[in-house]
């Protein structure tokens, strides 16, 4: 038998399909949901503003990009 099946994951696959992701990035479960919702809705408002802005090129011209930047940069820090 190898080593691997003794590993936390392995005896626990909840506590790998939940928890595991976030506490490599030091979160707990809830932080990194809030942390990914809040994400998401900023990707989605990006989104929006590229497509108002392919449709009325004077609208949101720097908008969407702004904010990939931004979340970019938020990414970037956390690591």
């Amino acid at each position: 038998m190898s080593d691997t099946a003794n590993t936390p994951n392995r005896r626990n696959p909840i506590a790998a399909i939940f928890l595991a992701h976030p506490a490599t990035v030091n979160e707990s479960y809830f932080g990194h949901m809030r942390f990914a919702f809040t994400f998401a809705f900023w990707l989605g408002v990006a989104a929006i503003a590229a497509m108002i802005h392919a449709i009325i090129p004077a609208l949101c011209e720097t908008t969407a990009s702004r904010i990939l930047n931004r979340l970019h940069a938020r990414i970037t820090n956390r690591h």
